[in-house]
């Protein structure tokens, strides 16, 4: 479900579930990797992927929550806490995050991708999508946040409401990735790119400490303060 290698300093987590939808089974699963990278010591980073070609991950396991009795999927009463919560981590774990986006990632998969620092997305096909809109379902406050910090404003809208298909190309003149590649080169790249930054996630406390900063409770940009007020006033904001 969960596959966790390593390179160089930097720890390579490929999702193999097939489209690799969400459930607490596959989020547990994910979090146990975590625990891993998070206890070791040192440079590294964290790169994400997929095994499928064509799936980075194709969102919420919509068989597991319609489903009735056992699965394999989970207690699907728990999901939503222990998904959230997850995203959180990732948001703000505390080493350098890199998604190598190899396929189509939808919904839960494109939040997924955003909770990385850097993403980086096949040239030639596939989308990222919030297609929660086209479901008839909601997007929670939560991920509506999330879209909000990870997603350049005039693509925001396009992405929570219109419920756009973003090729590779085009989220990167949007802003929503950083890097596109072919197939082929894309892993490399990305694993290139997690290397030059791994000297970054020596030091856990500084580097979550400030993405806590940046996304956590308080966070400087969501303040009720403008800039100016800030500086003027330091020393309230040790």
């Amino acid at each position: 479900m969960i596959d966790l290698t390593r390179e160089g300093n930097v720890f390579v987590l490929t999702m193999n579930d097939d489209e690799n939808r969400w459930n607490t089974t596959f989020v547990r699963s994910m979090s146990k990797a975590l625990d891993e990278v998070e206890a070791s010591t040192g440079p590294a980073a964290l790169l994400t992927t997929s095994a499928n070609k064509k799936f980075y991950s194709n969102g919420l396991d919509l068989d597991w929550r319609v489903s009735t009795g056992d699965h394999r999927g989970g207690d699907r009463d728990v999901f939503g806490d222990e998904f959230m919560t997850l995203m959180a981590r990732l948001i703000t774990f505390p080493m350098p995050t890199v998604s190598a986006i190899n396929g189509h990632a939808f919904g839960a998969g494109f939040m997924n991708a955003l909770c990385h620092d850097v993403r980086m997305m096949r040239s030639d096909r596939g989308f990222i999508c919030a297609n929660e809109m086209e479901l008839g379902m909601v997007i929670p406050n939560p991920e509506l946040a999330l879209f909000r910090h990870k997603i350049p404003m005039n693509a925001f809208f396009e992405t929570v409401q219109l419920a756009r298909r973003w090729t590779g190309p085009d989220a990167l003149a949007a802003g929503i990735v950083q890097q596109i590649a072919e197939l082929d080169s894309l892993k490399i790249a990305a694993l290139q790119k997690a290397e030059e930054l791994s000297r970054l996630g020596e030091n856990r406390k500084v580097y979550g400490g400030m993405k806590e900063h940046i996304y956590g409770e308080n966070a400087a940009i969501n303040g009720i303060h403008g800039p100016a007020y800030m500086l003027r006033n330091s020393a309230e904001f040790h």
